[in-house]
């Protein structure tokens, strides 16, 4: 099948050169108002078309599926024009710039028949499988926590606040490694340069005690993405920056030994060994891409399908919310009123 890319900044390429080398796809059709983007592309993947005319190119009957890579504010347009030129979509983190935008996409999707994707590249990694495995194997016990730190120098958006851009990348590992819906979130920051929050906090609740956190801040002097996960059995420590182990578990926790009253209960602490599981060191985006075209050929739902992605927008724009209420919990279950 042939596949349009929309969009060439800086993740398009990336989608183009995996599409390439995806079974299945004989062709890519890159397309982008910007024509030095559009040499570009050629330049390095010349075997690719290119074209500056989307309905041009959602008009042809031999592309099947297109995937957008576009500003935020531009996928609930472009999304519902490739999907009802009949064209499976693709899009880019995050699905959409509100809740309403993402169901509408998923209505339109559903009528037709179509996959709808969204690009959460980090769920595929070998990591994050890995830890996957840990947690539905009952390794880890009870989950009690979620605790992410996502910053670096840069990259400032102008169409977006720092918990749009960072979080959803942390919010979709979240999402897809506990399986409870949250109940309310809360989010503080503030902005320095550019206008708009660029370094922020999130706090998400969960039943039975579970609690989530995310720091992310495009102002750090270095470049850090970290997540902790602990359980009543073991804890987890994942660093994207290490370059062999990435995932450590330690064998680390409390115990409570209860006597005759509350006020007798001793608490003592666990410490274990540490060990690295070996995880699969395939490129992520490549699994995305086989798998979004195994599901065009199969009509299966994706791993990363849209509801995921509605998901993680419900929880930045209830995060939003929450930032213009001077960090007041938002609740998930009462239709986005503050607790």
């Amino acid at each position: 099948m042939k596949i349009g890319v929309v969009g060439l900044g800086y993740w398009g390429p990336n989608l183009v050169r995996n599409f390439l080398g995806t079974e299945g796809v004989n062709a890519v059709v890159c397309c982008d108002i910007q024509k030095k983007k559009l040499d570009r592309i050629k330049q390095k993947f010349p075997m690719v078309e290119i074209t500056s005319n989307l309905d041009s190119l959602l008009k042809r009957d031999d592309i099947d599926a297109v995937a957008v890579v576009t500003p935020v504010s531009t996928h609930f347009p472009v999304g519902m024009k490739v999907l009802k030129a009949g064209k499976h979509l693709l899009l880019e983190k995050p699905m959409t710039s509100s809740v309403g935008e993402a169901e509408q996409l998923l209505e339109e999707a559903s009528r037709r028949n179509l996959v709808l994707m969204v690009d959460r590249t980090f769920i595929y990694t070998g990591a994050v499988q890995k830890i996957r495995e840990i947690i539905e194997k009952g390794d880890l016990g009870e989950v009690l926590y979620f605790d992410s730190v996502r910053v670096n120098l840069g990259l400032f958006q102008h169409d977006t606040n720092v918990l749009w851009d960072l979080a959803p990348h942390d919010l979709s590992i979240m999402s897809y490694l506990i399986d409870v819906e949250p109940v309310s979130v809360s989010a503080i920051g503030i902005n320095h340069f550019n206008g708009v929050e660029d370094m922020a906090y999130l706090a998400v609740r969960f039943p039975r005690n579970i609690i989530a956190h995310f720091h992310v801040n495009w102002l750090s002097p270095v470049k850090i993405r970290r997540i902790l996960i602990g359980g009543t059995k073991h804890m987890v420590v994942y660093d994207d920056m290490e370059p062999s182990e990435k995932v450590k578990v330690y064998d680390k926790g409390i115990n409570l030994t209860s006597e005759e009253s509350v006020y007798k209960t001793l608490v003592q602490y666990r410490m274990g060994d540490m060990y690295a599981p070996q995880i699969e060191q395939s490129e992520a985006l490549g699994l995305l891409t086989a798998e979004f075209i195994s599901c065009v050929k199969s009509q299966k739902p994706p791993t990363s399908d849209g509801v995921l992605g509605l998901g993680v927008v419900r929880i930045l724009e209830a995060a939003e919310r929450s930032l213009r209420a001077g960090g007041g919990a938002v609740n998930l279950e009462k239709a986005f009123s503050l607790v």
